[in-house]
């Protein structure tokens, strides 16, 4: 049977639009990608693109059709799933000559692969009967990377029938988690991000498609996105109750990411990492005891052993030495690479504009915001044209957003029914709110600007597919919105697929600053401005007792973390010094940050 992961790399989910239809790309080279199906009018439109693409006739799903939130994501995932089996078919029967995609398929392979070293054979061989049968295997051994769905659990907005009735089972994410379970994909999973949803994980338990088969397999398996070893724990546990196996584990670092950043209270990804290292069979042990009994009162088919889980990770990662480490020391089996993927068209979805502003973005020019209606701060690239079209809203006296699709609309502090902090109802209503208080004029400004940040994400991150593939925007509305992770500064050209995986196999460099601090390094000095930020917003106040002592806690988990980098093994080999002098700096900083606490 062909080894099902080929790559030790994959690539995640990014916005809405930026990884919608990454598999179409990038599945049929054995590459993994992640599309997130929280948007049913981005999959709509998609599905009104590819059908054609493809010679098929388009048949809209509408929105007066019962469940057709789940039945576009149903149907989407199986065109998609046609259209790469079909790509790999076609792969498969390629020759093997300069510039075929069967040659790119096996060398953008890393090189310790076993399959790789098959296929220098082939290539260096001069025996035509034995170059043939060679052949013959490798193409036996092609397989798809595979088409993976991100449902971020927060975005779970309830959706009411057309007697205004609540419909059952039928909020945001419930609906989208519904429409994979009804896909024909196999080999595949669905990733939970940003926390425990136990409406969500209580339907999970219902849909069978995530049971293993009598031999142990699962066709489809579920992923949790972690930020540290509890979280890893709660999530496991509770789905292991119910019977449902976590595969993976996806831990990802608090700050050091794009999109949405679930700061951890200053624990950073090395320490981190090392925990879930040292208790993986302890996690793997206590989650195997809870889902045995779960699945022996359910009837299902016992088993002896627990099934495989993976430990990977992502955020920040930017060379090769970065992730060979990850893998070497920690043993991971797979890491994520999603910024640096944003410069690669042959991979994702972004507009010419967007692409432009990525390959020209400084440190200045991507923020953490709080720009998100979800009230999660939110990296942000600074000078899209949704940022722009924000800003002349509020010069012309008219801020927020018109709210079209309201996934994010949760807010009933002015209205009975959710509306989003986005929308230009919402900031109306507390705009005039904040002017009846009367408060100094710098805490109002203070206040309005975080009411003003606020942006409609919506839209802002479908829109990059409707502009490259000249589809019609939703209402008119054309302003994008990317959110890149602070890695992108160091990566400044557009790259071809082939180019970016030689980068992460170490076969060449693309990084554009050969100064750029190590990973762990950054995410560290992310770190300390978040906590300087915090307690600048505390100022000239001190800080409650509470919040001191979460302060302090903060403060004692980095120093704990630079203590535990000094001592790491094998890490930074090449520039070790400038990565001692870096703790060196951030642990001075951290010094005089905490004279206020003590």
């Amino acid at each position: 049977m062909p080894d099902s992961s080929l790559h030790k790399f994959h690539i995640p989910v990014m916005g809405l639009a930026y990884t919608i239809d990454s598999p179409v790309k990038v599945a049929r080279f054995g590459i993994s990608s992640v599309i997130s199906i929280v948007e049913d009018k981005l999959i709509e439109m998609m599905r009104s693109y590819y059908y054609p693409a493809i010679q098929e006739k388009y048949h809209p799903i509408g929105t007066d059709e019962e469940d057709y939130r789940a039945k576009r994501i149903t149907d989407y995932l199986n065109l998609v799933n046609k259209i790469v089996q079909e790509q790999v078919e076609k792969l498969k029967k390629s020759a093997f000559e300069t510039g075929s995609e069967i040659m790119k398929y096996f060398e953008m392979l890393p090189d310790d692969s076993k399959l790789k070293q098959a296929y220098r054979r082939v290539m260096n061989t001069e025996d035509k009967q034995k170059k043939e049968s060679l052949e013959t295997y490798l193409r036996t051994q092609i397989i798809p990377g595979s088409i993976d769905v991100n449902i971020m659990t927060k975005i779970d907005k309830d959706n009411y029938k057309t007697d205004g009735g609540l419909s059952e089972d039928g909020s945001d994410a419930v609906s989208a988690l519904r429409g994979y379970a009804q896909s024909d994909l196999s080999n595949s999973s669905i990733i939970f991000s940003a926390g425990l949803n136990p409406r969500l994980y209580n339907y999970l338990e219902e849909c069978s498609q995530f049971d293993a088969d009598e031999d142990g397999q699962f066709k489809k398996k579920v992923i949790i996105k972690v930020s540290d070893y509890r979280s890893a724990l709660i999530q496991g546990k509770y789905l292991a109750k119910k019977g449902i196996w976590v595969s993976e584990f996806r831990i990802e670092s608090g700050l050091n990411c794009g999109g949405h950043a679930f700061a951890t209270d200053g624990y950073l990804l090395g320490p981190i990492l090392e925990e879930f290292k040292t208790r993986k069979n302890e996690l793997i042990t206590t989650i195997f005891d809870l889902y045995s009994s779960a699945i022996i009162a359910k009837g299902r088919t016992v088993i002896n052993q627990p099934h495989p889980i993976k430990i990977t990770a992502q955020g920040g990662i930017g060379t090769f030495g970065e992730d060979a480490f990850l893998h070497d020391y920690y043993g991971l089996e797979s890491t994520g690479w999603g910024t640096p993927f944003l410069l690669v068209p042959e991979a994702t979805t972004v507009d010419e504009a967007t692409l432009d502003l990525l390959c020209k973005a400084k440190k200045k020019d991507v923020i953490l915001s709080n720009n998100s209606p979800l009230g999660v701060r939110f990296h942000y690239l600074k000078g899209t044209s949704a940022d722009v079209e924000r800003q002349t809203r509020i010069d012309n006296g008219r801020p927020g957003s018109p709210c079209t699709e309201k996934h994010l609309a949760f807010n009933t502090e002015f209205t009975e029914k959710p509306i989003c902090t986005a929308s230009r109802k919402y900031q109306k209503l507390k705009i005039a709110q904040l002017q009846s208080l009367n408060m100094p004029d710098k805490e109002y400004q203070q206040q309005l600007a975080g009411i003003l940040a606020k942006e409609c994400l919506c839209i802002g991150l479908s829109n990059a597919a409707a502009k490259v593939y000249k589809v019609p925007l939703v209402k008119k509305l054309e302003a994008v919105t990317i959110c890149p992770g602070p890695n992108v500064i160091y990566f400044s050209k557009i790259v071809t697929l082939q180019t970016m995986t030689d980068h992460i196999y170490g076969r060449t460099d693309i990084v554009a600053d050969e100064h750029r601090p190590h990973m762990f390094i950054s995410e560290l000095n992310l770190y300390i401005d978040y906590l300087k930020e915090q307690l600048q917003r505390e100022a000239p106040k001190e800080p409650d007792s509470k919040r001191k002592k979460y302060y302090q806690e903060f403060y004692k988990n980095l120093t704990e973390g630079i203590a535990y980098y000094r001592q790491l093994p094998g890490v930074a080999v090449m520039g070790k010094l400038q990565f001692i002098r870096a703790l060196d700096a951030a642990g001075k900083e951290l010094e005089q940050i905490v004279v206020r606490l003590r």
